[in-house]
């Protein structure tokens, strides 16, 4: 798990709009990232927070559909926030 200095700006902002229930990402196997309805302009950062575990679909759903992104427990724990509530899908 990244620890939180690991992380970089970006990384931690992306993270805390998810956490912030703003964000929606593709089911996919690459997923891509979408805040505040419009594309993640940092689709890279996306694909890794994805491949480390840090966010994830917060429901299963179509192949390409796009479903609410919630933060792992380890996304959380990366984040220094385990506090930080879940908005309900």
């Amino acid at each position: 798990m990244p620890q939180d200095d690991e992380l970089n700006h970006r990384e931690r902002a992306t993270l805390r709009a998810v956490a912030g229930g703003r964000a929606e990402i593709s089911r996919s196997c690459e997923p891509d990232l979408f805040i505040d309805g419009l594309a993640c302009c940092d689709q890279a950062t996306a694909h890794k927070l994805a491949r480390l575990g840090l966010l994830a679909p917060a429901r299963e759903g179509s192949h390409g559909e796009l479903v609410p992104a919630v933060l792992t427990p380890t996304g959380r724990a990366a984040l220094g926030a385990a506090g930080v509530p879940q908005l309900a899908a």
